[in-house]
């Protein structure tokens, strides 16, 4: 049980290092791959000019900056889940206090993540848009060939 409320936790915390180590920078312009979300990926193929680079950096920061603070409060939360003895009355408050927090920030993650593609979509040219859904369309089809070699049963 205690895994179900941990989920939520740690996948806000991976969209946040992610955006983190995106928005850091460095040599590359931050381009790195981000498993989560493919489309911050193929926007290093889409020879983006230094001023669309410069504003998805930005935005990207701004995104981060937004969800700091929720992801703090979240896991101060999941310290007093932690902290809580199992069985308690705390134990039960800190775990309902923390499913109802993880699920308030993976419900505004989810919207803020759509908002932040948005503001990027609206950056690209039409060519780098037709590009772009060109390369997710390949991407699309690589998972589906990934998931069908993977479902097969083991002999």
């Amino acid at each position: 049980m205690r895994k179900l409320f941990l989920l939520p936790a740690a996948l806000l915390a991976a969209a946040l290092a992610s955006t983190a180590v995106y928005a850091q920078g460095g040599p590359g312009g931050g381009w790195h791959h981000h498993h989560g979300d493919a489309m911050m990926h193929e926007l290093k193929e889409l020879n983006l000019t230094d001023a669309q680079q410069a504003s998805v950096k930005s935005l990207v920061q701004a995104n981060h900056a937004q969800f700091k603070p929720q992801f703090q409060a979240l896991m101060s939360q999941h310290q007093a889940f932690e902290a809580a003895t199992p069985g308690s009355a705390a134990y039960e408050n800190a775990a309902a206090s923390l499913a109802q927090a993880a699920s308030a920030a993976a419900s505004a993650h989810v919207q803020a993540e759509a908002a932040l593609r948005t503001q990027i979509y609206a950056l690209l040219t039409d060519a780098q848009k037709a590009q772009l859904a060109t390369l997710q369309a390949q991407h699309q089809a690589k998972v589906a060939a990934w998931m069908a070699s993977h479902s097969q049963p083991a002999e």
